[in-house]
């Protein structure tokens, strides 16, 4: 059976439960392949860039195989930086909510103390940074010998940052037949070594460039009042250098609508969706890859496959319905080393939405003030 919903999944009700509550129904690709091996307990390498979905699909797994009823550290995961620490704790926080699970976040730059006191009272899980993990190792405030999952993330990171005996230190501490799994933007020849060392026949993922938001994409979203969305757009075309963009919209009408009053506006424009014929569809996204227009305004199964060169801005005049489809719908910037934008229009009805896209990624989607709204 091909895996492509949460609920293919066997999961347990409780951690289905956090999952539906989050919002998440569609797999994302480095999800789909995954977590099935990780719920069988064996060894993962996953090459996966920030903003995949990954923390996801090691967090969901460490959970199912963690017993609430253990009160000792049974997961490990390690984090280059505390901002990272601290997010991957919050989200496996998430995904365990209904199951009892104590997850704990260990970095520096916080009371030791506080720290301790939490580990005493027991944690089922931690995610830390190197450094402060050994630190608890040393003074034997933590116990890693009943610990049976330990993840590495962002693992060229850490090698990059000099972390490479801290973590021969670390693993040296956890059982053998523990399960490790790794997940790197980068496998290079230091991050093959550590899997080379530590790991037994482990399954390799790669995930496509085009499923992933890279880390040269800078993410903005605006909360508009819904009823001069417009206006809102408008206003961003005029104040930022938007060269060549990609406007999505969730329906057929929606874009056929908002390209009529771009074209009003005297703005080159074309719209695309799954109305058009194939034929129709070449001759438009030929012209816009020729540059013969500035702006495309388009649904998500027409710009499915579509790979066009020097699109600067990525605007979502609508918040997609799946999360998921976000992820897809801004990787059609940012190509080939470049730099691009995404800018999200968010209404008030589609905070909910936001939430989700906030929730699966770990690359910052920063607030942009709504500036006064053009007339039209």
């Amino acid at each position: 059976m091909k895996i492509e919903n949460f609920e293919d999944l066997p999961l347990t009700p409780e951690v289905m439960k956090g999952i539906e509550e989050l919002g998440f129904t569609e797999l994302f690709p480095i999800q789909a392949q995954a977590m099935i091996p990780l719920l069988e307990g064996k060894d993962v390498i996953g090459q996966a860039q920030t903003g995949t979905g990954k923390t996801a699909a090691f967090g969901i797994p460490m959970v199912e195989r963690v017993d609430p009823k253990n009160k000792r550290v049974q997961g490990l995961v390690l984090a280059p930086t505390r901002e990272l620490a601290i997010q991957v704790a919050q989200r496996i926080s998430r995904f365990s909510k209904y199951t009892r699970l104590k997850v704990l976040p260990v970095y520096g730059g916080e009371s030791i103390g506080k720290q301790i006191r939490a580990l005493e009272r027991g944690v089922h899980i931690v995610v830390g940074t190197p450094g402060r993990i050994i630190d608890h190792l040393r003074r034997g405030t933590l116990n890693l010998s009943s610990t049976k999952v330990v993840v590495l993330d962002e693992a060229d990171r850490m090698l990059d940052m000099g972390f490479i005996d801290d973590i021969n230190y670390i693993l040296s501490k956890v059982p053998e037949d523990r399960q490790l799994s790794l997940f790197s933007a980068t496998i290079d020849k230091s991050v093959m070594n550590v899997c080379h060392r530590y790991m037994k026949n482990p399954e390799k993922i790669l995930v496509s460039k085009d499923e992933i938001a890279l880390e040269q994409l800078n993410q903005y979203y605006m909360v508009v009042n819904p009823r001069n969305k417009l206006g809102y757009l408008l206003t961003m075309l005029k104040t930022n250098n938007v060269e060549k963009s990609i406007i999505f919209c969730n329906t057929r009408r929606g874009t056929e609508w908002l390209a009529r009053k771009l074209r009003s506006h005297r703005y080159s424009v074309e719209p695309l969706h799954g109305g058009f014929t194939q034929a129709q569809r070449e001759r438009v996204s030929n012209a816009f890859r020729n540059g013969r227009f500035k702006f495309l305004v388009a649904t998500d199964v027409a710009a499915r496959g579509l790979d066009i060169q020097g699109i600067t801005h990525i605007i979502n005049y609508d918040v997609p319905l799946e999360a998921l489809v976000y992820f897809h719908r801004i990787g059609r910037t940012a190509r080939n080393g470049g730099e691009g934008t995404a800018i999200t229009l968010v209404g008030y009805g589609e905070m909910a939405e936001l939430s989700k896209i906030k929730t699966l990624t770990n690359t910052h989607i920063e607030e942009l003030e709504a500036k006064n709204p053009q007339y039209c």
